[in-house]
């Protein structure tokens, strides 16, 4: 299928590697030039001259951190007139919520609420004077499914899941759709190494620790970047113009509930 983004221009955030990077080839192989953002210079530049090298499409790697000010301004000064943006930023840690103070909530709040809310703000009412505009915010399964441990995510999350279901209904009129897409289980580094911090406390191999968990999920294994990618290059086509302040669970069945 033919997603008819071809020559469109997307800011995709946290794309180094994992989801981010699934989701920045993804719209590379549609013919979507990228400008491309992590923290981290070194993977930032080698995900980019891969992405070139498999796609032909101009990749900018900007190397910041876009939890501030600066770091946004470096991101849309790369592209100031963005027709796709992907919102992805790596969770808050697990913990108790009586440990957590202000500056945690207000840490997790402006990664993974914040954030993205000024990206939308700095780009949708361009995005809506052209006609066309998609944005996608990568953010959790435990947005359906809070999660004791990871109350942080929960709270931020959900904030910036509640703020998109209201402006999502007002940008769709003139051709900009924001949605949500949000993973489960997913075979990153993340998950990787929650396998090798289990193995070491119950004595397994990583092995064993990590195949007993692909095998509790019901599709029997955990997703992959790729397909994640495919799922967010699709909500951002031509064809997803009637789809918008939704929610895409992506996790296997894990979720259990019928809505």
């Amino acid at each position: 299928m033919d997603m008819g983004i071809k020559g469109r221009k997307a800011i995709v955030c946290a794309a180094s590697k994992g989801l981010g990077k699934g989701c920045a080839m993804a719209l590379a192989e549609e013919g979507v030039d990228l400008v491309i953002n992590a923290r981290t210079k070194a993977e930032l530049e080698a995900t980019a001259e891969e992405i070139r090298k498999k796609t032909g499409v101009k990749v900018t790697p900007i190397a910041v951190d876009v939890t501030t000010d600066a770091g946004r301004k470096q991101v849309l000064a790369a592209c100031p007139e963005p027709d796709i943006i992907i919102n992805n930023a790596g969770g808050p840690p697990p913990g108790d919520f009586r440990d957590w103070d202000r500056d945690a909530w207000i840490k997790a709040i402006d990664a993974n609420m914040l954030t993205p809310i000024e990206f939308i703000k700095a780009s949708v009412d361009g995005m809506m004077k052209r006609g066309f505009g998609r944005i996608v915010n990568i953010t959790s399964s435990s947005v359906k499914a809070p999660i004791d441990i990871l109350g942080l995510s929960n709270g931020a999350r959900s904030g910036l899941t509640g703020f998109v279901a209201g402006v999502a209904r007002v940008t769709v009129r003139h051709g900009v759709t924001i949605n949500g897409l949000l993973p489960g289980p997913f075979a990153t580094d993340r998950l990787r190494g929650t396998y090798r911090a289990r193995a070491a406390k119950s004595g397994k191999s990583y092995e064993e620790e990590y195949n007993a968990g692909a095998k509790m999920n019901p599709a029997g294994r955990f997703g992959t970047p790729e397909e994640f990618g495919a799922a967010c290059a699709f909500l951002c086509s031509v064809h997803a113009s009637y789809i918008t302040g939704q929610n895409l669970l992506m996790d296997g069945g894990q979720y259990p509930g019928t809505y």
